[in-house]
């Protein structure tokens, strides 16, 4: 419920109204789609992902009070009709591309709250395996089964900006202009500065052009070279005398074209010795930074963000539980997974107090979300009685406090 407050705040209801088509006619209107949809989205942010829970989730007291005042009384949507929404609603063109503007308009609003200055942009790839013949999934030799592999963008806040579903064996770096270059366009239209992070999967001459024609601060890992280690050869010998326990770490930055480069580029290099192995660690970025190569490396580690933000949406909102056969169904079935992460994610933001505003999304789904309670039906209103555990009554009410003090924004 304090969820459903904060789609309130950013007004999720006229976006839905303004991007979902409802061609229904006559009787077929008694659940209005954005119930439907606000359904889809919350039972995964519950932790329940199956189109079968609806079944007992249409009975829950909060599902029947985060939807409009039609289901009150008589429960939400039953799997039979959540399952047409899903796989022949949502799956239509103009909705499919609906549900992407949503996503990014609901992290537009929010974004609108803190007004960030500058932003930082983390490009990544993953695996969601699949059983059976789905289409487009392909054995990808990488990840060593048979997967889909989509395409995700996050920004520095945790927030998942967009989600490309693509075949399994398509490289991790497939469509990123697609999904990149319109959001570096948007952020710099709004005054932000704009910095690019990505592992070496992403290492492409065009990317580097691409980012540098925009002004756009870049770090990026580089595949190790012989050509690379022989601009370092120098620091690649392990010091004189006993081996540290404490890893002797040392930095160099240096000027470094590779055959397909039409220029020369900062590479930062990384060397680290531990105690008890034979050779150093070595890492390659490229970046058009001006910081010190170790601001440079710190910069770059913070990537490893990303990848804690994909495994949440595995675990809390089940971003792998593509088990439709259609590609395009599958697609949809992501696009609400990322629809439930960014909710849990604002949540998290700009509505948890202070001492739980680190918690995991599993966390809230274990100790807020899953709260016994009690409905209580009088003659002119409803009563909800929760049970005091991990969510109890102050907590409860900083929270409710500090969703209500943020600007509504229903525009």
């Amino acid at each position: 419920m304090l969820v459903r407050e904060l789609d309130e705040r950013l007004g999720l209801s006229a976006l839905i109204a303004q991007n979902i088509m409802d061609d229904r006619r006559g009787k077929n209107t008694q659940l209005p789609l954005p119930d439907l949809l606000r359904q889809s989205i919350y039972s995964r942010l519950a932790g329940y992902e199956d189109v079968n829970d609806a079944e007992r989730l249409s009975q829950d007291p909060t599902f029947r009070l985060i939807g409009s005042e039609k289901i009150w009384d008589r429960g939400a949507a039953l799997p039979s009709r959540l399952h047409w929404f899903e796989t022949e609603v949502l799956t239509q063109d103009e909705n499919l591309e609906g549900l992407s503007r949503i996503n990014r308009e609901l992290i537009a609003k929010a974004e609108a709250v803190d007004s960030p200055q500058r932003v930082v942009l983390d490009m990544d790839s993953t695996e969601i395996p699949v059983y059976g013949e789905q289409e487009q999934s392909a054995y990808n030799g990488h990840f060593e089964s048979t997967c889909y592999h989509p395409l995700l963008l996050f920004n520095g806040e945790g927030d998942c900006l967009g989600a490309k579903l693509r075949p399994g064996n398509v490289h991790s770096a497939e469509d990123w202009d697609e999904m990149l270059l319109p959001e570096i366009e948007r952020q710099q239209e709004l005054g932000g500065e704009v910095l690019f992070r990505a592992d070496a999967a992403f290492a492409k001459p065009e990317i580097y052009e691409e980012l540098e024609e925009r002004g756009v601060k870049y770090a990026i890992r580089l595949p190790a070279n012989a050509g690379l280690e022989r601009d370092i050869e120098e620091l690649l010998t392990r010091p004189v005398g006993r081996p540290s326990h404490k890893p002797i770490v040392w930095y160099k930055g240096f000027l470094y074209q590779a055959a397909s480069w039409k220029t020369a580029r900062r590479v930062v290099a990384k060397i680290e010795f531990h105690a008890g192995e034979l050779f150093p660690r070595v890492g390659f970025i490229v970046t058009n930074l001006e910081t010190p190569s170790r601001a440079v490396v710190r910069f770059y580690n913070k990537r490893g963000t990303a990848e804690q933000w994909i495994k949440e949406g595995k675990q809390a909102v089940k971003m792998t539980r593509l088990s439709c056969h259609r590609f395009r169904s599958n697609q949809v079935r992501l696009a609400l997974s990322l629809l439930a992460y960014n909710m849990g994610n604002l949540w998290r933001r700009l509505g948890l107090p202070r001492g739980i505003e680190n918690w995991s999304l599993t966390s809230l789904q274990q100790r807020l979300v899953k709260t016994g309670g009690r409905l209580v039906k009088h003659a002119r209103y409803y009563l909800l009685l929760l049970a005091e555990g991990h969510l109890n009554r102050r907590r409860f009410g900083a929270m409710l406090g500090r969703i209500a003090r943020l600007p509504v924004l229903t525009g």
